[in-house]
């Protein structure tokens, strides 16, 4: 595909939170619609204008790093994580009197193990504060380090940003075998242009990886966010119904269905078995708890969805399978239930469990779906 937009130039550099600076120096930033300009804003990560205090933590129960962050609320809810964390819903007066709101963030290390493992997420707390994404991705490296973190955290404006700039410099092909691996979490009309660059190559690799990317991006696509998702999860059930390839579509489905299920048992698993050495105050705990089961009930809905699709495309082998080999997941369940607090969080939650269990059930009993141990 001909480059369409002017290619960026400047120097390439490694985003460090390393090198003993944290301070955002003074730049020029783009225009944007969040709630207030960048100019607006005190500084990144200045003690003296913040008004939340972010501690970044490892995902890793071994590692003692952790690095504090002073940024600023109205900064943070151009993310829409932020945004719902910071709501009056989960706000409770701060003891304290010094209108410091404490959040914590557990991270994991970037793939790269020779970057350090704050620097992805530190670039883009700053973009919240500054907008500056032409000075902030300058190369493809620079994108795919920061395009997951804006993913994760639900920053529309960087995820944007970062793939308008792949789809307009080249790739190396070890550079286009990342931006296929983050592909299928970005909805469908953010990674056409990407995926029509895709070289002949890397589309005819073991996996098939440019169409069954594209099948992975479309559920991602119907069961994610998607401001019409009545209508996207129709034309993607109606597309995997016509698919030319029934193991493509089987592979698909099974990979989106255990990856959802390994969603569910984490966050069900860090509801009903809550980590008490988590540092904050109660009521920090208690938010994070509620997020933890209703996150819980949005992806067994999104279990459901895919269950029905298994079963009517009748490939529902390995989700009846997995689906009755989760023990610890029942005990989870059962744990959650014998506590009145999950009917005013998620009180649909009970019902979801049922009707996957239900279709799974009888898919066995009408033969059209092998059980186990009929395999």
């Amino acid at each position: 595909m001909s480059l369409r937009k002017r290619k960026r130039v400047g120097s390439s550099g490694r985003l460090s939170s390393s090198d003993g600076t944290l301070t955002e120096e003074s730049s020029p930033s783009q225009p944007s619609p969040p709630l207030h300009p960048a100019s607006s804003l005190g500084g990144f990560n200045d003690p003296a204008t913040a008004d939340v205090l972010l501690l970044l933590q490892p995902d890793d129960p071994d590692s003692f790093q952790s690095l504090e962050l002073h940024l600023h609320s109205a900064a943070l809810r151009r993310s829409r994580y932020f945004s719902a964390l910071l709501s009056d819903r989960w706000h409770h007066p701060d003891p304290g009197g010094d209108g410091i709101r404490q959040l914590f963030l557990k991270i994991s290390p970037a793939g790269d193990l020779r970057c350090p493992p704050f620097d992805a997420y530190v670039a883009v707390l700053r973009l919240l504060h500054t907008l500056d994404f032409a000075g902030a991705i300058r190369s493809v490296a620079d994108a795919l380090e920061m395009l997951p973190v804006a993913l994760e955290l639900l920053f529309d404006d960087c995820v944007r940003a970062c793939v308008r700039f792949l789809e307009a410099v080249p790739w190396t092909e070890e550079e286009e075998e990342g931006i296929l691996s983050v592909i299928p979490f970005l909805r469908e009309e953010e990674s056409r242009d990407l995926l029509a660059r895709v070289s002949p190559k890397a589309a005819a690799g073991d996996w098939n990886c440019t169409s069954e990317g594209m099948l992975c991006g479309l559920i991602h696509s119907a069961i994610h966010g998607h401001p019409n998702v009545a209508t996207v999860k129709a034309f993607v059930a109606k597309l995997l119904r016509d698919y030319s390839s029934r193991d493509s579509v089987r592979r698909v489905l099974d990979q989106a269905f255990l990856l959802g299920l390994d969603t569910v048992k984490e966050l069900l698993g860090k509801y009903a078995r809550p980590d008490f050495r988590m540092a904050g105050d109660n009521d920090e705990r208690e938010a994070i708890q509620r997020l933890n089961l209703h996150a819980t009930m949005v992806n067994v809905k999104h279990l459901h969805w895919l269950v029905e699709r298994m079963i009517e495309l009748r490939v529902a082998d390995t989700a009846v399978k997995e689906w009755s080999e989760q023990t610890a997941l029942a005990a989870d369940l059962q744990k959650t239930f014998r506590d009145d607090a999950w009917k005013n969080i998620a009180p649909g939650l009970p019902t979801l469990v049922a009707r996957c269990t239900c279709r799974l059930a009888n898919s066995v009993a009408s033969g059209s779906t092998l059980a186990p141990g009929q395999c």
